[in-house]
């Protein structure tokens, strides 16, 4: 199993460098850590007395990578997940905090496996997602991928400015959608055809 470690890197990788896109809820983001995030934990990097677009823009990889794996992961108690979870639900978690665990959570509900749906990550949804670990050993960490990307297009759904992460201009998978087939069996990533079959609604 990789450490928790590489796990921050690779997420490190796929985050990139300074973007500040109007479209974005989370605002000026660099290496995959939002202005808010940074607010949040007082990072006012250049000693201007404040938190903006300026301190997120010189924030190093290094100091992300820190980021990551002290709020996203340990934190939040990632650790207490089974280990062949832990990869796919903290790169959910940086890129959409609580509801990386409300996934998790609804899918095993799903399971009929009871669960809060509260984004909290305790000893009930621990015991909850070993208990499906072990139930379905084969599948489950693909369900959860499944379920990510679910989420994804839904939110793509349901917001028009999102779209454009969920499906490129011409047509294909974007971004979102790649980034949660990255921990997915290949099996089960979408075709080209079912990509465009589900998002055609959108025009």
């Amino acid at each position: 199993m990789k450490s928790v470690q590489d796990i921050a890197k690779a997420i490190l990788a796929r985050e990139g460098g300074y973007v500040n896109d109007a479209d974005d809820p989370g605002g000026a983001t660099n290496h995959g850590v939002t202005v808010h995030t940074m607010r949040r934990l007082g990072l006012d990097l250049n000693g201007d007395g404040k938190v903006d677009a300026q301190d997120v823009r010189v924030l190093t990889a290094e100091k992300a990578l820190q980021i990551f794996v002290d709020e996203y992961f340990h934190k939040p108690g990632l650790g207490a997940l089974p280990g062949p979870l832990q990869a796919s639900v903290f790169d959910m978690y940086v890129n959409a905090g609580g509801n990386a665990v409300k996934i998790l959570q609804r899918l095993l509900n799903q399971m009929r496996i009871s669960v809060a749906v509260d984004g909290v990550i305790g000893p009930q949804t621990t015991q909850a997602a070993t208990q499906a670990i072990s139930a379905a050993p084969d599948h489950f960490v693909d369900a959860y991928g499944i379920a990510r990307r679910n989420y994804y297009y839904r939110l793509a759904d349901a917001r028009v400015a999102s779209r454009k992460y969920a499906r490129r201009r011409d047509g294909g998978k974007g971004g979102w959608i790649v980034r949660a087939e990255e921990f997915l069996s290949e099996k089960y990533h979408l075709s080209a055809a079912a990509h465009s079959e589900r998002t055609a609604s959108w025009g």
